[in-house]
């Protein structure tokens, strides 16, 4: 099967070897970052550093000039991935004889939500979550196509990956992040993602609910959770919690949103590529869920993009709903291969044999930038590299 690994450019900036090194894994194409979320990552054979920390999200390259006089814009990156560092790392890259796609973070920022509060997800209790904009918005969506039409279509890119183009939620690795004490379970995820900003309000009321009342009613199905009861989970839980009529209702108003921002965006990344550019999402089988792996209808995703990249670390059954969709598409098997943040690189060969059985017609490797030689070699193994 096709392989790609994940790159971020200043694994590859500084560092002559790193394009050969890639290339000798037995991949055929790089998933390199050209939109980023913060991150504070290790860079562990890079000749100048070990740590880059990126402050903000930010524009791997220069943002163009149309952004100006526009209160959302993206930021281009401080001194971890300076000037064009996407065009740079993409050159070498593709020196290497690599196929060069873009990795594009969406709904996911938290210098954006410090900048504008007013574009971020509100929860039931009035809180705000900076980092994961309210994708109901216009402004916000209106931001979101042009970052992923302008992202996606680097010079040197032959295709895109679309990260988190859907909702986001409280589940997120936050700095220092300490929400994990108490045990959320999915439907105590989703009634904590549920926004409360107005543009989400005025879109509960066209689905015949008051906002006043939802938020109460969210409140007071959490009380339990708070205080240590179990979450059900599934979606069956949360119409247990919420009321089956309700729980529909905010669901559908979610869905909604979310299919018709997926829709503008792709087909706003079509109108700027060149053709044959395949445009693929990183998604979820199952709608409610947020975060960078989107909740989405399968059929509809793939009645909308050429291709889904899927989660698989934990087990690759997530591919057997795009697969039952019959649709002729990229399901994209994404396995972790860093031991530290556990991936299993040693089983691969055994992990990507089981999702070809489940439909998978590529492979994706999370991350060849952090992984230890140990790994690499685990990789090359697997991939006959």
């Amino acid at each position: 099967m096709k392989t790609s690994a994940f790159v971020y450019p200043w694994d590859v900036n500084g560092d002559p070897r790193a394009p050969a090194r890639i290339a000798a894994l037995g991949v055929r194409q790089v998933t390199l970052a050209s939109a980023y979320h913060s991150t504070r990552a290790l860079t562990p054979r890079h000749p100048r550093h070990r740590v880059v920390t990126a402050a903000y999200a930010a524009a791997l390259y220069p943002p163009g000039e149309h952004w100006q006089g526009r209160a959302l814009r993206p930021h281009p990156a401080g001194d971890w991935a300076p000037g064009d560092a996407f065009g740079e790392a993409a050159a070498a890259l593709g020196d290497a004889g690599l196929e060069v796609h873009t990795w594009v973070v969406l709904a996911h920022s938290s210098r954006l939500g410090a900048e504008h509060p007013d574009t971020s997800v509100v929860n039931a209790y009035g809180d705000r979550y900076p980092w994961a904009p309210c994708i109901a918005q216009p402004a916000t969506r209106a931001y979101l196509v042009d970052l992923a039409a302008e992202a996606a279509v680097r010079p040197g890119a032959a295709g895109t990956e679309l990260e988190s183009l859907g909702w986001y939620g409280l589940a997120h690795l936050h700095a220092h992040d300490k929400t994990g004490g108490v045990g959320l379970g999915d439907a105590g995820q989703y009634l904590m993602s549920l926004c409360f900003c107005p543009t989400c309000r005025a879109g509960y009321g066209e689905q015949g609910l008051d906002a006043d009342a939802l938020a109460v009613a969210v409140r007071e199905a959490l009380e339990p959770l708070w205080r240590g009861a179990p979450d059900d989970g599934g979606w069956a839980g949360v119409e247990k919690l919420l009321g089956q009529d309700t729980a529909a209702a905010t669901r559908a108003w979610r869905d909604a949103t979310a299919r018709s921002l997926q829709e503008q965006a792709v087909a706003a990344v079509r109108a700027a590529a060149p053709e044959g550019f395949q445009v693929l999402l990183h998604a979820d089988p199952v709608t409610h869920h947020t975060g960078a792996n989107v909740g989405v209808d399968p059929a509809h995703v793939l009645s909308v993009a050429d291709g889904v990249v899927v989660p698989c670390t934990g087990g690759p059954g997530l591919l057997t709903p795009f697969a039952a969709t019959g649709a002729d598409a990229v399901l994209a098997a994404n396995f972790t291969i860093v031991s530290g943040m556990g991936g299993s690189p040693a089983t691969l060969a055994a992990d990507a044999s089981r999702a070809r059985d489940l439909g998978a017609t590529e492979l994706r490797l999370y991350h060849a930038g952090l992984a230890s030689d140990a790994d690499l070699e685990a990789v090359r193994e697997a991939l006959g590299g």
